[in-house]
């Protein structure tokens, strides 16, 4: 990674961390194309300098499916899914190709399990959740070696995890589903079974496939739903929880909340909702606090996130951006948490 000035650019530059505005807003994010006419663009918001991806950085804060992947996939499985009615199944099953564009998308990567990548609470509809997930639970999959076969069949049942969604009006974003009333509430817990029904005699897709539409919401305690089953499918599980994170960090039938709180989520219900394994293979490419995270550090300073440690994803690297005594730091000062070992993220800021 290099800081180099806007003026000196060439155009088709990577970013290597966010570009962030004076007052902390994220206009670009790690990972996008400076095309030409950005430039033009940063110069007249006074921004002088970016962070570049070079050949020679080991910055690993970087999104699992390139922006112009994710929107084409998007398009694709929006397009599709939008056209669906119940039962009317025969165009569902091109989804099964937009499942191994996303997997030969990760795979081509080279080191792809070796990484830790930024995850950003967002707003999100049902169609980039379930190609959000898609990319987590085949990127834990990996990470678990599960074979080929069954990562085909695991994309497939994310893409269509939520399709029972489709067939109910209900106001779920950004909503916890318990304060729904009693009838809504359970009409809700009935979109795994009313996905599965719709699907069930369908030749393409494959019985695991068809479990994960039906099984995503089970945990291994049997609170799950709609079942409450105990006994889930491994790959079932690895589905669960990449949606329970994906929901929390969207505001899927939930409150928005922090990566950092979807994380400790997951970690305090280890080995009793969630298997621990998986757990640990999903945690070890995700980063605590993702690039263009505000933090407040244990000695006051406020500081942003600029790039990741591979294998320490709570200790990135911080731009410290205020002193603790709240006075703008001139120049840049960066410290990173791996080499400083008495310096800890306290919180995250908006």
């Amino acid at each position: 990674m290099s800081l180099k000035k806007v003026k000196e650019l060439n155009g088709d530059e990577i970013l290597a961390g966010d570009i962030i505005t004076s007052d902390y807003q994220v206009i670009l994010p790690a990972g996008s194309v400076i095309r030409k006419e950005y430039i033009e663009k940063l110069s007249e918001l006074a921004i002088e300098e970016v962070y570049i991806r070079d050949e020679k950085t080991e910055d690993s804060s970087i999104l699992i499916l390139k922006s112009e992947m994710e929107r084409s996939v998007k398009n694709t499985v929006k397009g599709i899914l939008e056209r669906h009615t119940y039962q009317k199944n025969k165009e569902l099953a091109e989804l099964s190709m937009a499942a191994d564009s996303i997997i030969s998308t990760i795979t081509e990567e080279e080191q792809v399990i070796e990484r830790v990548y930024d995850i950003k609470e967002r707003s999100a509809d049902i169609y980039e959740h379930s190609i959000s997930i898609c990319s987590l639970a085949i990127l834990t999959a990996l990470k678990l070696g599960v074979e080929y076969k069954a990562i085909h069949d695991i994309g497939v049942g994310c893409l269509l995890h939520d399709i029972g969604l489709r067939y109910m009006e209900l106001d779920y974003y950004n909503k916890d589903v318990d304060v729904l009333n009693k009838h809504q509430k359970a009409e809700f817990r009935k979109h795994p079974v009313y996905g599965y029904t719709s699907l069930k005699n369908e030749d393409w897709i494959s019985e695991l496939s068809k479990n994960i539409i039906l099984y995503h919401h089970e945990a291994l305690d049997g609170s799950g739903f709609p079942l409450h089953m105990k006994k889930i499918p491994f790959e079932c599980q690895i589905v669960n929880v990449c949606d329970t994170f994906d929901e929390m960090i969207c505001g899927i039938a939930c409150k928005r909340i922090k990566v950092y709180e979807a994380v400790e989520y997951l970690k305090g219900f280890k080995n009793i909702l969630f298997d621990g394994k998986i757990i640990d293979a999903f945690l070890s490419f995700t980063a605590v606090y993702p690039v263009g995270s505000h933090v407040i550090t244990n000695e006051g300073e406020i500081a942003v996130v600029v790039s990741q440690n591979k294998e320490f994803q709570d200790r990135p690297v911080l731009l410290i951006l205020k002193d603790k005594n709240g006075n703008d730091v001139k120049g840049e000062v960066k410290k990173n948490l791996v080499q400083v070992h008495n310096i800890f993220i306290e919180k995250a800021i908006d």
